[in-house]
């Protein structure tokens, strides 16, 4: 009897022990469960705030941009107005003065026309002789024909042409070339005289100048789409 009721203790012992081996089991994987769908919602939540946050910047960069177009039509109405763009506008019949701007400060660089320009215009006149034109080439576009290469390069700053030239005239023409720079100073195209100097060789007055013009690269305004890491 008495081994028969030992013998019940150890089984009874031996299951209670299985039973809390069990529970225990069971209470771990819950819990471990619960600890990676908590990590779960946790990047979730972090995410969707993530998310939000970009939506809302772009919201308010639409906003700003909605604001500033409003001010720029006002601006341009105002401009298409002035008196001074129309008086100075390349062609008397086109209608809108704001073409002056774009005259004056294109959206490409053009060296090969710049310089055409410069030979045919703006380095002419009575008594002057052009003996040398260099215009530099932007953004990797070659020197033209009507460009004359040299080993020479005139530093220029963001967004510019530069330029150099060697004009001559007699040697009673100083008028001449006083002439020939108040003309580069009334161009509608922005040139900014750099250095030059007046010599005497021979018969001749010399004049030789560093320049540059400008250009404004053009803006597009385009709307993209940004992917948010999680």
């Amino acid at each position: 009897m008495a081994q028969d009721k030992a013998l019940r203790k150890r089984q009874q012992i031996a299951k209670a022990n299985r039973m809390m081996f069990i529970a225990v089991a069971a209470a771990s994987a819950l819990i471990g469960i619960a600890v990676v769908v908590a990590i779960f919602l946790g990047q979730k939540l972090l995410f969707n705030e993530k998310v939000l946050s970009e939506k809302q910047e772009t919201i308010s960069v639409l906003q700003k941009n909605n604001e500033a177009a409003g001010g720029l039509k006002d601006n341009i109405a105002v401009l298409n107005t002035n008196q001074n763009l129309k008086d100075v506008v390349a062609n008397p019949d086109d209608d809108a003065p704001l073409r002056a701007i774009l005259d004056a400060l294109p959206s490409e660089a053009n060296s090969s026309a710049f310089g055409a320009s410069l030979q045919k215009v703006l380095l002419t006149g009575e008594s002057i002789t052009l003996d040398t034109l260099t215009v530099n080439p932007v953004a990797g576009i070659e020197a033209s024909d009507t460009e004359t290469a040299t080993d020479t390069a005139t530093a220029t700053s963001e967004n510019s042409i530069g330029f150099s030239f060697s004009v001559s005239t007699g040697a009673d023409g100083a008028d001449n070339l006083r002439t020939l720079l108040q003309r580069l100073e009334r161009s509608i195209r922005i040139i900014k005289l750099l250095s030059y100097e007046v010599e005497r060789q021979g018969s001749r007055l010399v004049l030789k100048a560093t320049a540059e013009a400008y250009y404004q690269p053009e803006t597009t305004v385009t709307l993209k789409e940004k992917v948010v890491q999680p």
